[in-house]
């Protein structure tokens, strides 16, 4: 048996114990993780630190470098989301419905948990805390699989935690790290189906693609986000140059950050007059369609056609003029990845011509794709941005990591 196989085995083995924790054990848990994580926060500080020089010894770009980093004001915000997971209602235990038959059979469908989660994804630190505490409060046991620039972060934040599910009377192995990073650990937990019951890879779309083609484990597809931004010829031009600005500045690295703005020609030119200015600040690099290129002269760069299917994670930005809603609409269908787009417009039959047609997990009216997040959606948190269609779509919340199980009531009916 590997190192992997002993850990999954461990797993499931804590999953039926957290399977039958109530809500009261559950959130005692959580508070102790929350605590935990803020009274220890200078041990996952300095942890962070190390991975953030190696990861600059590395040569690893600004943008991902932040997606990396920590400080106090994140590590505030990833304990405010797991204590906002305790005032949440456990989906564990409800009964969708009760149904009597015509033979007398009481039939009900009764929320309970999917088991072991395996959960392979980048350098994010807070999706080891965020992740883990979903899974908890939902029922799930979790194996994080994180990358290799936060492997000490990651390592920090596990053992913290692992300390706080004791203190709070639960089986410490309800939350586990792979410490191997290697390419074989994550291809063994792809296969490790006798112990895992579902895999959620998040992070960038070679990640995502090549967990979702060599998986024997069930995926959900979380996070790829080519999102766009449609400013409309009756948009407010000033909220929407704002929007934009937000929208890929604001965090460039992360999934609902927007890649590429589509504007209408009858606006194009004023549009960019007053979103440029913004995007400079940031030195965004422009890469443009012809008619965006005759506007902007040398502050753009000619696009490539894969520019138009780009997930950049940096302070890239595609633009291509249209010539109405509708073909910016066939536009978003054609090179979108299902995560979140927006329309910026005064029209109201536009707009919901958009929010109709924008086949997306998030669509917006006048408002940033940077809002797709759990914690912004008042859910605690997500474990990921469910991009498919399957059982989850969007934000992955505490509802979206449960499965049904059918309970009956006989009277000793025979069939």
């Amino acid at each position: 048996m590997t190192d992997l196989e002993r850990q999954g085995k461990l797993a499931k083995q804590a999953a039926f114990s957290l399977a039958s924790a109530g809500t009261d054990k559950k959130n005692e848990a959580l508070e102790a993780i929350a605590s935990i994580l803020m009274e220890r926060a200078n041990e996952w500080l300095s942890a962070n630190e190390e991975d953030l020089k190696a990861a600059e010894a590395l040569g690893m770009r600004s943008s991902m470098l932040d997606r990396l980093s920590l400080d106090k004001k994140r590590i505030e915000g990833i304990v405010e989301g797991v204590r906002q997971l305790k005032s949440l209602p456990d989906p564990i235990g409800h009964v969708d419905s009760m149904d009597t038959r015509p033979n007398g059979l009481i039939i009900g469908k009764k929320r309970v948990p999917l088991g072991v989660i395996g959960i392979i994804y980048e350098a994010r630190p807070n999706v080891t805390v965020d992740a883990a505490a979903l899974c908890l409060k939902s029922g799930n046991v979790c194996i994080l699989r994180g990358g290799s620039e936060a492997i000490r972060s990651n390592m920090c934040a596990v053992r913290l935690m692992r300390e706080a599910l004791v203190s709070a009377g639960l089986p410490e192995d309800c939350i586990s790290l792979v410490e191997d990073t290697g390419r074989e650990s994550a291809r063994e937990l792809m296969h490790l189906d006798k112990y895992v019951d579902v895999l959620i890879p998040r992070g960038g779309a070679g990640l995502i693609r090549t967990v979702s083609r060599e998986a024997s484990v069930p995926v959900i597809r979380t996070g790829e986000g080519v999102c766009h931004i449609y400013v409309d010829d009756e948009a407010d031009l000033d909220m929407a140059a704002s929007v934009l600005y937000n929208a890929k500045c604001s965090r460039p690295s992360v999934c609902n950050a927007a890649e590429c703005v589509l504007i209408h020609e009858k606006v194009a030119e004023e549009f960019l007059r007053k979103a440029v200015p913004l995007l400079d600040r940031d030195k965004v690099e422009l890469r443009c369609d012809e008619r965006a290129l005759s506007i902007l002269g040398e502050r753009g760069r000619a696009a490539e056609e894969a520019d138009w299917d780009a997930e950049y994670d940096d302070y890239i930005l595609a633009v291509h003029i249209v010539g109405s809603a509708e073909e910016a609409i066939d536009f978003i269908n054609a090179h979108g990845s299902s995560h979140s787009e927006a329309i910026m417009t005064r029209n109201y039959f536009k707009a919901q011509d958009f929010l109709e047609k924008v086949d997306a997990a998030a669509v917006y009216v006048n408002a940033s794709t940077r809002f797709t997040d759990g914690f912004e959606f008042g859910l605690g948190a997500e474990i990921g941005i469910s991009t498919q269609k399957l059982h989850a779509r969007g934000p992955m919340g505490l509802q979206e990591l449960t499965t049904i199980k059918y309970i009956i009531y006989g009277k000793g009916q025979i069939r």
